[in-house]
């Protein structure tokens, strides 16, 4: 009975023992579960933000992005104007240097009519009108006739085909060729052309001829341009009605 009694109490000390056990190791459990709480909301919490701040970026950068294209775009706009205006700018001064080198044309074969002084490049030297300080008193010239079919003399080539070979030969005589070569081989007047004229109400001298007795043009050059000077006298009914003069002062 004893011996029954005491299994017995062995039986519910171990009972009680084991209990203990359990109990003690289910409370130490308990803290450390605790402590996990807050490192794992700050984990997610941690987690939320590092989400946000990608979502941030993402959006600053599509907004750079947009903001990089419209600059650009601007760029491009503000390329394209100022290549539409230097292209403008360009195209004014070639049509202004245009018009100056017409004006400038006429301007040469204007006064080359008239005797008086041009400036149109290099030519050989003294031979571009240009117009006595003091008109002289007697001149002599020599000159190149070229007429044309009608004129009155033995010309047979058209008024247009006359007038083109006039200033032909008035550029080869400028550029200095041998004037007495032009002479023989293009004028329609007798070879060597060479003539003295007196000025209005001076006396012809010795070999001379009066100035309003010869054809007007004649004169109206000769006594327009200095020595060694090559002029040109258009055809003109009334003051030239022969063809074109080509006159070179001698003295």
């Amino acid at each position: 009975m004893r011996r029954n009694a005491r299994r017995a109490a062995d039986r519910a000390a171990s009972t009680l023992l084991v209990f203990g056990v359990s109990l003690g190791l289910a409370l130490g459990a308990l803290p450390a579960r605790a402590d996990d709480a807050p490192a794992d909301a700050a984990k997610a919490a941690g987690e939320v933000k590092a989400e946000e701040a990608k979502e941030h970026a993402a959006e600053a950068k599509e907004a750079g992005q947009a903001k990089a294209a419209e600059a650009k775009e601007e760029a491009a706009q503000a390329k394209e104007a100022g290549e539409a205006k230097a292209a403008e700018a360009k195209a004014k001064s070639k049509d202004a240097k245009t018009k100056a080198k017409s004006a400038k044309a006429k301007a040469g074969k204007a006064g080359a009519a008239k005797g008086g002084a041009v400036s149109e490049g290099t030519k050989a030297a003294g031979t571009m009108p240009v117009k006595p300080a003091v008109e002289p008193q007697h001149v002599q010239v020599q000159h190149i006739l070229i007429a044309f079919a009608g004129s009155g003399t033995r010309a047979t080539r058209p008024k247009e085909e006359a007038k083109k070979l006039a200033y032909e030969v008035l550029e080869r005589a400028r550029n200095g060729e041998d004037f007495d070569a032009l002479v023989k081989q293009y004028t329609d007047d007798s070879p060597p052309g060479i003539y003295g004229m007196s000025g209005i109400g001076v006396p012809p001298g010795p070999g001379e001829y009066a100035r309003n007795g010869m054809v007007p043009a004649f004169g109206n050059v000769g006594f327009a341009i200095s020595p060694g000077n090559i002029g040109m006298a258009d055809f003109d009914p009334q003051t030239s009605p022969y063809g074109w003069h080509i006159i070179k002062r001698l003295k």
